[in-house]
């Protein structure tokens, strides 16, 4: 328990180191390679002390579109250092475990750990080895909000199922007035979006849903959506963008999407008070998880009905997913020196800054061991 406090108190303090760096890094953009060292051994020069080693070439990823923002953060810099180009496209998590077992891509991020017909699947891809989840990105998922005249939205798992599933319709509900006494409520009609691709977010959304709700929320969960009703669109961005810009809408995605006209929810979890989404708060629940995998996984058990004081309910973690053994030679030096760099302290500290939560020190450190033994 000491040891947890430590983790948690530890990247609570990273926040205010990583924000200056972090702002810097999405400040610049993620296609710009800047400049590049004059070889590919240990880059001294590079303000992260990043190991290239022999990366080279350029690395092809797709997966979660909930750690776009970290990925692209992380890539700004690694480019600097190493020259390596790397197009992670963001296409949803489905969309990157399904290229990884397809062998179309170097890895692929997921906000959901392998499935075991998916690892299965890579085994095709990994030669004498399969698919390994390896935990990298924690954060809250947020429930966005975007209605004219409240600032401040409390809500709880029964009523969250209840808008997502079409039964609340309008935000001056009886069940939503009760959450938020003195809030002036508006007659306006709910407008629910969800993901059209198979999302980890989804995933982990509804399985909050079924841990907390069961009563309310009777579907089976999973990548895809299943509740009826509501509206959806492609990806985080594209959620968070119709949230923006709709008059009465809530959708979910990564707090790093909750911008300029789109409020974050608090979530009322039985706790003394309610709980916003912050890196705080969902450290605070991350660190409480399981390693649930066997062997080299790392996939993790989240606590998704936690009532600890300042503890966040609903958050991911996002995998990125690579070959214990039988990586494409050519790109394993690339991939293992950029899983390298952002399992790293310094690459870590970028997370708090951009509105994730860096992965708890005891697991991280696991990550880092099993990393070193890619081949």
């Amino acid at each position: 328990m000491k040891l947890q406090r430590k983790n948690r108190l530890r990247a609570i303090s990273l926040g205010a180191v990583a924000v200056s760096g972090a702002l810097a890094l999405s400040a610049c953009g993620s296609d710009d390679t800047g400049k590049k060292t004059t070889d590919n051994s240990s880059s001294s020069t590079s303000p992260s002390s990043i190991k290239c080693d022999n990366a080279k070439g350029q690395l092809l990823a797709d997966g979660s579109s909930a750690q776009k923002n970290a990925i692209d953060a992380w890539v700004k810099e690694f480019s600097q250092a190493c020259g390596v180009q790397i197009n992670y496209k963001g296409g949803g998590s489905g969309a990157g475990v399904t290229a990884f077992t397809q062998g179309q891509v170097a890895f692929a991020g997921s906000d959901s750990a392998l499935k075991p017909e998916e690892v299965t699947a890579s085994k095709k891809v990994c030669s004498g080895g399969q698919g390994i989840d390896l935990p990298m990105v924690g954060g809250p998922i947020a429930l966005g909000y975007n209605v004219p005249g409240v600032d401040n939205l409390v809500l709880d798992a029964p009523t969250l199922a209840k808008i997502f599933d079409s039964k609340i319709k309008t935000w001056n509900d009886s069940a939503i007035a009760k959450l938020n006494p003195g809030v002036k409520l508006p007659n306006l009609k709910i407008q629910a979006f969800h993901r059209s691709d198979e999302s980890g977010t989804t995933d982990n959304f509804t399985k909050y849903l079924i841990a907390t709700t069961p009563d309310n929320w009777k579907y089976s969960g999973g990548k895809a959506w299943q509740a009826k009703g509501g509206q959806a669109a492609p990806q985080s961005a594209g959620v968070a963008q119709q949230v923006k810009q709709t008059a009465g809408a809530i959708g979910y995605f990564e707090l790093s999407y909750v911008t300029d006209g789109v409020k974050a929810v608090s979530i009322n979890t039985g706790a003394s008070k309610p709980v916003a989404p912050s890196t705080e708060s969902a450290t605070a629940d991350i660190a409480a998880a399981k390693v649930v995998g066997t062997g080299k996984d790392l996939s993790l058990k989240l606590d998704y009905k936690t009532k600890a004081e300042g503890a966040y309910p609903i958050t991911l973690v996002t995998y990125e997913i690579a070959c214990d053994k039988g990586n494409k030679a050519d790109t394993l030096p690339a991939t293992k020196a950029f899983l390298r760099y952002i399992a790293s302290e310094d690459g870590q500290k970028v997370l708090s800054g951009i509105g994730y939560a860096p992965v708890p020190d005891e697991i991280i450190a696991k990550v880092r061991t099993t990393i070193e033994g890619l081949s």
